[in-house]
């Protein structure tokens, strides 16, 4: 699995707006049908909401891609 460390600039980012920043979704609405067929987890469980707002602290998984977000430092 590859593990990635996603750094945030913002307090939040939306879940389908943060796989396309990663790169793993090409488009908004391949993230949006990632999400809700059940292909993406949050924190280890499977989450059907797009919208959700993701912190720094937060893991998502999406295929073989484990994300880390991580607030902005500066």
């Amino acid at each position: 699995m590859k593990c990635e460390k996603i750094e945030i600039k913002t307090p939040f980012i939306k879940l389908d707006s943060l796989l396309k920043f990663a790169g793993i979704a090409e488009t908004g609405g391949m993230a949006k049908e990632m999400v809700q067929n059940g292909e993406v987890t949050l924190n280890g469980e499977i989450c059907l909401m797009r919208g959700k707002k993701i912190v720094a602290g937060d893991v998502i998984t999406a295929g073989d891609t484990q994300l880390e977000v991580c607030a902005h430092a500066g």
